[in-house]
């Protein structure tokens, strides 16, 4: 009897279900991460003015979740190690949920953001454990494959919060954005309960000096970004931001470069291939955020469009991201990751600079809008080929190192991009922008970190 029993129980041992529903789980898992992310990127001007807050102190909706998911990251990849990658992907869960019924129910603008931040929270602790989860499960040879269906699910989310958003916000208010991500949060838990593997703890000793300078000084940083714009360039909190924040950080690399066990290996850091996919994602993340906030402001308070429509003509770059990330996946395996990376990054500066010049010129009409949307799926198909390849370079360098914190940080620098994309539309395009100058120039700096994360792979050589 106690043997029949144990048989039909589905995933209780280190097993786990079988690998489709194993990835099902944690792909299902990423996409209610990430579109709590995105979910609120159409909606904002409406949530703003119904709350009673400038459009300034409204990015900080935006910047709390990018913000809190960056300076949390680093400890996410440690706690996979310590508690269990199952164990720790299955509270998340449970964070998104909680996250999602709190700011949907808000009264003010300082409680949204307080939830915001606890989906940030829940949201740092899906990413490194879903990619070493499914890089496990799928093996070396199928790395690319693994890194490209999480890819998808990052894509998917990105392509559907922005639709979702606009029209959840024209039909039933704005607060329902945040209930439409529990039942994928509740389904992602249920099945990761049921098929995914219990991955057994290990004592990993927690540097805490390096984990507590490095969060400090990443929050720090971001904290002064984030104040330009509502705060003003010469508030003291931007300036003690920035200053104590780079303490922080100097603190860090000395304080590593000192440790036998540091919190993150400082040669992976310095690591040729780490480093190129860091920086590339973190460019990448950060065109993401600032392209996906610009053009539906330039449309909804420029052009005067319905968020509805602001929310569908934007999701061709989303969309292009979730198509096209099977064949990055694909190509990265079957090319050198690096030239991958390259053409990606290419795509994406130059369809950053056309569609820069489609705002520039400020048509409203039936052709601008088409071109709007062609720009924006090369765009996507741009960060297609960016993400995958930088991914599994930075996946690849973080196994060979044993080390589950390197996988945070590489997140953490993903976000610390996001955010830092919120806080920059925010400085550039303000509160009432006046032409379509400040959009358009918006998406010029976008072209530049672009550009400048392709010149950036050029630097060192990876090792054999």
């Amino acid at each position: 009897m106690t043997r029949a029993v144990q048989q039909h129980r589905p995933a209780s041992s280190t097993t786990g279900g079988p690998l489709g529903l194993v990835a099902a789980a944690l792909v299902v898992g990423t996409f209610a991460s990430t579109i709590a992310n995105t979910l609120v990127n159409v909606p904002l001007a409406v949530m703003t003015a119904d709350l009673g807050a400038p459009l300034t102190s409204g990015t900080l909706i935006v910047v709390a979740f990018n913000l809190t998911c960056a300076v949390v990251l680093p400890f996410a990849g440690w706690l996979g190690d310590r508690l269990g990658r199952r164990r720790v992907f299955l509270l998340s869960m449970i964070g998104v949920t909680i996250g999602a019924l709190g700011a949907a129910t808000a009264p003010t603008l300082p409680l949204l953001v307080g939830f915001r931040a606890v989906q940030g929270l829940s949201g740092a602790l899906v990413l490194p454990t879903v990619l070493a989860l499914l890089t496990a499960v799928a093996g070396p040879q199928r790395r690319g494959r693994a890194v490209s269906w999480w890819a998808a699910a990052n894509g998917a989310g990105q392509a559907a919060g922005p639709t979702v958003g606009g029209l959840l916000t024209d039909t039933f208010g704005w607060r329902s954005v945040f209930v439409a991500i529990v039942p994928f949060a509740v389904a992602a838990f249920i099945g990761a309960w049921l098929w995914a593997a219990r991955t057994p703890p290990r004592t990993v000793r927690l540097d805490l000096a390096g984990a507590l300078s490095l969060a400090a000084g990443v929050a720090l940083v971001l904290v002064g970004a984030s104040a330009v714009a509502p705060a003003g360039l010469a508030s003291p909190v931007v300036w003690v931001g920035f200053g104590c924040g780079a303490v922080a950080l100097v603190a860090f690399v000395l304080v590593e470069r000192r440790r036998s066990a540091p919190f993150v290996p400082p040669s992976l850091l310095v690591e040729p291939r780490f480093a190129r996919s860091a920086v590339a994602a973190l460019c990448q993340m950060f065109c993401l955020t600032a392209t996906l906030l610009t053009i539906p402001l330039y449309l909804t308070s420029h052009l005067g469009v319905a968020t509805r429509t602001a929310g569908l003509l934007i999701v061709a770059l989303p969309l292009a991201m979730t198509l096209l990330a099977p064949v990055s996946g694909m190509l990265t395996e079957r090319w050198s990751p690096r030239w991958a990376l390259r053409w990606g990054l290419l795509g994406l500066g130059a369809a950053e600079l056309a569609l820069a010049a489609v705002v520039g010129m400020g048509g409203a009409g039936v052709g601008s809008g088409i071109t709007l949307v062609g720009a924006a799926a090369v765009i996507g198909a741009g960060m297609a080929f960016t993400q995958t390849p930088a991914a599994a370079g930075a996946t690849r360098s973080a196994q060979d190192a044993d080390s589950g914190a390197g996988l945070g940080v590489f997140n953490m620098l993903r976000f610390v991009g996001a955010a830092l994309g919120g806080a920059v539309v925010a400085v550039v395009v303000g509160d009432s922008p006046t032409g379509t100058g400040p959009f358009a120039l918006m998406l010029l700096v976008c072209a530049g970190a672009a550009l400048f994360a392709l010149v950036f792979t050029f630097a060192g050589r990876s090792p054999r």
